[in-house]
């Protein structure tokens, strides 16, 4: 019994520590883009960002993805200091931060771009194994009529589950 009860605790452990892996959605992307497919990638940052990101100081929702010269950088995300940053480094906010892709996915990706009229969006960032991971999105644009649908979807599984639950 004894067991039974510490395995329970265990898994319920497991379950906050995957929770807390998150550190930004771009809940407007999802909004405003169908998402295709997904990439996962690396973000070169510097050591007052992984501070900052720890702390939740991040925004990345008008963020998005260019490609120049075979790489990938995020432009738009904005990574507020902390008080306790160094006096001697200069924190820039919003500066360019390089993705780290295989040219494999890259080629993808320019591929997408540049013949399908894809976007390249930032969908989240969240760490992984110690690192920052952003979760890259290729998104085509959504119609005004397009987004009035799935809003009008979405409030009819709402209220369908409203019905169901009141029977």
């Amino acid at each position: 019994m004894r067991y039974a009860v510490f395995s329970l605790m265990n898994s319920a452990n497991k379950k906050s520590s995957v929770s807390d892996s998150s550190i930004a959605q771009n809940k407007k992307a999802y909004h405003d883009y169908f998402i295709e497919q997904r990439f996962e990638a690396g973000l070169v940052l510097e050591g007052w960002e992984v501070k900052s990101l720890r702390a939740g100081k991040v925004q990345i929702r008008d963020s998005y993805v260019l490609l120049k010269n075979g790489e990938a950088f995020l432009f738009g995300s904005l990574i507020n200091p902390l008080p306790s940053a160094s006096t001697h480094i200069t924190t820039d906010a919003q500066r360019t931060r390089k993705l780290l892709l295989h040219s494999i996915e890259i080629d993808r990706l320019i591929g997408a771009i540049e013949r399908k009229g894809y976007t390249a969006v930032a969908l989240a960032l969240y760490w992984k194994k110690g690192r920052a991971k952003c979760e890259i999105g290729l998104a085509k644009g959504k119609k005004q009529h397009d987004k009035r649908e799935t809003e009008k979807e979405r409030d009819w599984q709402r209220d369908k589950l409203r019905i169901l639950k009141n029977r």
